[in-house]
């Protein structure tokens, strides 16, 4: 076999040479490519994590670049660069050349059209809904089609979910379910639940320390002895230790060297001190008759405890474990939070409808302000605090560049939704807003009219409503799948290897503005039966004559083989469909709803014939021109 190098294709195409389908065809690409233009130098890497070193289909990997200034060799950190990973495009290859090929896949790749996009979108990121069943909702953010197919999947708990956290990576959520005493794990790539933790009575917060070592879950048990935490091994996922701290609701906050865990007593009025090395308590500290909130400051190096009762914010010395002050504020104080810098403290009043800005610098209260009505939630992006009420749809923002010693605190608000959240009945201890991945918006949900709003900052109102079809939204968590900068100038992503093939690796730069395309060629699994024969589709229509503009969805299979051999995950499925004899075609993502089967929902809004044929460029092609499916479209009853 020739082999041609990817650079070399790339140089030849950018002079002007014309490569033939066979000669791009046999390229292969090697272990480490790279890359020199502009000024800058970028090795790519499709690192295997298979037992045998391999790429192979269904197997996971990890995408790396590493960019650096080509004259010093410095590493270039910050720079932020994109990636998309999809079929290999032969015919656009020779049609254009392959340097102007791959900047126009990548150019349709960034208008996120839900007919083109690529197979893994390495800076992408999805969004969680925790749902008042038994079930966590997963959304496209980028993709909204009325609602439907931003929906990707739906996951099965055991029982409602309460609360939920996840570790800087994004790959696994830890969601506590109180009525099964339990911790359910999901994991956040292929989103699906595999395993469940045995986690005390009633677990109900969730928390982990800073090293991401242990978990920790609160037990709102009515029993002394089974009251407090439950720690958890993060990693092997087997319990280790239940403290009994004390009474009543507890909150969990830790030391920044992950040396000590801090967990409030709500009705014992305590704060237990935990030594994480040893998992013993080593001090209790009275903090008020109820605390309702424990935060910890960086910058101070203490923590903060709120409580309702007393009206008090007692500051406790991470180290010395003693009461470095005690600031009197007003009763009714609930929940509490810090900028990520620890420089400033939001302590919420739900009685007076206020909002306590306390200055870690000097453990002194220096604002007062007016937040939305009954507030329960603070978040922060790094230039702003937001705040939800329960009894008003407003969320107010607070500028943290404009708090400080006599200096006016600037806040505004927006709408998100309707109604106000305390109409909506129970709600779940998780928060109801989420930052972005790019801490600069915030997804709000709406749990009256069951929508997630999004809002970015410097816009009036949200941009976008997310709705949530079948279940009722309650919390919101993103999942972050982009390029991540592990080290200086390397950036990283793991993704699950498609189907075999080739594939395109395309990577962009902005400054300078770069885009290129590496290869990378995906191994069989092993599985025989799975690569026999070209795919097939199997419409499996329950009916095939519909009245105008009802609801209408596109079921079908894909087989393989003289066996019939059902083909499921293939990610990339598309329906493509249009009116006889023209109109300008439409696409829609099919989604698997059961092993090999998929669904596409399709608008039908005109009368006439309507054909239906089935994509998947990752299975090798669009499948057979000659299998498609009819419907016909009526103005009146269904025949």
């Amino acid at each position: 076999m020739r082999i041609i190098n990817i650079i070399g294709i790339c140089t030849l195409a950018m002079a002007g040479a014309v490569l033939t389908l066979s000669e791009i065809a046999l390229a292969q690409a090697g272990a480490s490519q790279k890359l020199n233009r502009d000024g800058v130098a970028v090795d790519f890497d499709l690192k295997p994590l298979a037992a045998d070193g391999n790429l192979r289909e269904g197997e996971f990997a990890d995408v790396q670049f590493r960019i650096r200034d080509s004259a010093s060799g410095q590493p270039l950190s910050g720079v932020a660069p994109g990636a998309w990973i999809d079929a290999q495009a032969l015919a656009a290859d020779q049609a254009q050349g392959r340097d102007k090929s791959c900047k126009a896949r990548v150019g349709v790749y960034l208008k996120s059209n839900i007919g083109a996009r690529p197979l893994l979108d390495l800076n992408s990121y999805f969004l969680l809904v925790m749902n008042r069943d038994a079930s966590v909702a997963v959304v496209d953010p980028s993709v909204s089609v009325g609602g439907i197919t931003s929906t990707l999947a739906r996951i099965e708990l055991k029982q409602s979910p309460m609360d939920w956290v996840t570790p800087k990576d994004n790959k696994r959520v830890f969601v506590s379910m109180p009525a099964a005493g339990e911790v359910a794990v999901i994991d956040s790539e292929q989103f699906k639940v595999v395993d469940s933790i045995s986690a005390g009575s009633q677990p109900v917060r969730v928390a982990l320390q800073p090293d991401e070592r242990l978990l920790w879950v609160g037990n709102n048990a009515a029993k002394p002895d089974e009251s407090g935490v439950t720690v958890i091994d993060a990693q092997s996922l087997k319990p280790l230790k239940h403290l009994a701290t004390g009474l009543g609701h507890h909150e969990i906050t830790f030391s920044k060297d992950s040396r000590f865990a801090f967990v409030s007593n709500r009705d014992d009025g305590t704060l237990s001190v935990v030594d994480v090395a040893s998992l013993s308590i080593v001090g209790q500290i009275k903090t008020g008759s109820g605390p309702l909130s424990v935060a910890y400051s960086p910058l101070s190096g203490a923590v903060y405890v709120a409580d309702g009762k007393d009206g008090t914010v007692t500051v406790v010395d991470s180290a010395s474990h003693s009461v470095r002050r005690v600031i009197k504020l007003q009763q009714g104080l609930g929940p509490m939070g810090f900028s990520a810098d620890g420089r400033f403290g939001v302590v919420l009043n739900t009685v007076e409808n206020r909002a306590t800005v306390i200055d870690a610098s000097t453990d002194a209260a220096i604002h007062d302000l007016d937040v939305s009505a009954e507030p329960y939630q603070v978040v922060f992006t790094k230039a702003y605090a937001y705040v939800r009420g329960l009894a008003s749809p407003k969320v107010t923002m607070i500028n943290l560049a404009s708090l400080g010693e006599g200096r006016q605190p600037i806040s505004q608000g927006f709408e998100a939704g309707p109604q106000p959240p305390r109409m909506a009945g129970d709600l779940p201890l998780a928060s109801s807003l989420a930052v972005s991945r790019d801490d600069n918006a915030v997804f709000v949900v709406n749990p009256v009219d069951n929508t997630t709003y999004f809002y970015a900052e410097g816009m009036n109102a949200p941009m976008s409503g997310y709705p949530n079809r079948g279940q009722i939204a309650r919390a919101a968590m993103v999942i972050d799948r982009s390029l991540r900068e592990v080290s200086p100038g390397l950036y990283s992503a793991r993704v699950k290897l498609p189907a075999t093939g080739r594939f395109d690796v395309a990577f962009l730069l902005n400054q300078p503005n770069i885009i290129h395309c590496f290869t990378a060629q995906i191994e069989p699994d092993g599985t025989p039966e799975k690569h026999v024969g070209a795919p097939k589709v199997e419409f499996l229509l329950d009916k095939t004559a519909v009245a105008l503009n009802d609801p209408y969805v596109v079921r079908f299979r894909i087989v393989q083989g003289k066996q019939k051999i059902q083909r499921s995950g293939v990610k990339d499925v598309q329906l493509r469909y249009f009116l006889a004899p023209t109109s300008h075609p439409r696409e829609v993502a099919a989604q698997e709803v059961a092993d090999g089967v998929y669904e596409a929902p399709v608008t039908l809004d005109r009368s006439g014939a309507w054909y239906l044929h089935v994509r998947a460029a990752s299975l090798g092609a669009g499948f057979d021109d000659k299998t498609f499916a009819s419907v016909r479209v009526t103005p009146g009853q269904n025949h």
